[in-house]
């Protein structure tokens, strides 16, 4: 899975958390395009009656690595072109966050390039940093709190979740609810990581959400990798990397993994007769947003701004609630009523109060872990 790419993420040190994460050529030079690309908001394109006319007759939004089955993102796109009559040109939906900087660079000037990023924060920091990214305020840009966005709008954040623990009940029972019981001798074989925290976001968190569980902090790490060196001699560690095949086979039947995409399994493997339950830990928790950015090159530059007020619409922000990760105006959205009642209600429950490491801490455990893991979990 793409996401499976190391990012930067948000840790949270109480048990728990409720937020109150091919394509057809340019017509940027056409009528309102020069204007458009470099409009920073609606208003500086004309205002949204005026982007969207020039949206649509650019025809045409690219896209790169967005799973259709990742936090609703196929209603998602359906959903735009559906609105809109924009076709979307998706392609390496597998891809990683470093693989959609590699195509803005590499396609920059080419009418196949990305419009817009879907990027982990550390990649939306490295734009930035390259001057590969188009500041824009989108309409809602109030809703979204100072320190989920960029201070000069090149990247936003928009939906994110927890690190939670889903399990086969068919295969495991009781499930466990807390790191601490991950160390059990009844889940011998059984404790699986979503990929290599080394490599890999959610795997990644999970060893964080770990640490905050054992004595560790946002400049403490290590507890983390001590603690799964524990569950791997305990004989509870599970090196296979979970897949919803391997869930369903019942080859991973504990999943260390974003709720998000835990939840989501839920409704599929309920279907194939998989009893499939979701737990945030109540001992250690750890959140990531993703970010959205638009491309300084987009051959789209109309269509890629339209885009991104679709997501922070409360349309758009809905859509992720109903695949199971939190949007960045949720708050917001439940002061005003807008949010979806049903899909928050579905959400695995979590209460308390958010805190987010600096750019420094998150880098800091990123090295830890590289240095740690593999040594200590491979003999």
């Amino acid at each position: 899975m793409r996401r499976r790419t190391l990012t930067t993420a948000v840790a949270v040190l109480t048990a728990g958390l409720t937020l109150t994460a091919c394509g057809s050529g340019s017509s940027g030079s056409g009528t309102g395009g020069n204007s458009v690309a470099t409009a920073n908001s609606a208003a500086a394109a004309g205002g949204m009656e005026a982007l969207i006319k020039v949206a649509k007759s650019e025809g045409t939004l690219n896209v790169i690595a967005l799973p259709p089955d990742w936090a609703n993102y196929g209603n998602i796109l359906s959903a735009f072109t559906k609105k809109y009559g924009i076709k979307i040109n998706s392609v390496n939906p597998d891809g990683s966050s470093q693989d959609e900087l590699n195509a803005v660079t590499s396609q920059k000037g080419q009418g196949r390039a990305p419009d817009v990023l879907d990027v982990g924060t550390s990649f939306a920091n490295q734009a930035a940093a390259q001057n590969l990214l188009a500041p824009y305020q989108v309409s809602t840009w109030g809703d979204i709190p100072s320190d989920q966005k960029d201070p000069q709008a090149r990247w936003f954040n928009d939906y994110g979740g927890y690190v939670s623990i889903g399990c086969n009940v068919s295969k495991v029972n009781p499930c466990p609810t807390s790191f601490a019981d991950l160390l059990k001798p009844q889940y011998k074989g059984q404790v699986a990581l979503n990929g290599n925290p080394t490599q890999a976001a959610a795997a990644f968190g999970g060893v964080w959400a770990a640490a905050l569980a054992n004595g560790g902090s946002l400049s403490d790490v290590g507890p983390g990798v001590d603690f799964f060196v524990k569950v791997k001699k305990a004989g509870n560690f599970n090196p296979v990397e979970i897949t919803p095949a391997t869930v369903q086979s019942g080859e991973t039947p504990i999943s260390i993994d974003w709720d998000y995409l835990n939840v989501g399994n839920a409704a599929k493997l309920k279907a194939a007769g998989v009893n499939w339950e979701v737990h945030v830990p109540t001992d250690g928790l750890f959140g990531g947003y993703y970010s959205q950015a638009i491309s300084k090159f987009a051959p789209h530059p109309a269509a890629a701004r339209l885009w991104e007020e679709f997501l922070y619409s409360d349309e758009g922000q809905n859509l992720w609630l109903q695949g199971g990760a939190r949007p960045v105006r949720l708050p917001a959205m439940q002061k005003a009523g807008t949010a979806d009642q049903t899909a928050l209600a579905a959400l695995p429950p979590v209460s308390g109060a958010a805190k987010f490491p600096s750019q420094q801490q998150a880098t800091a455990a990123q090295q830890v872990v590289a240095k740690r893991w593999t040594q200590e979990m491979s003999g």
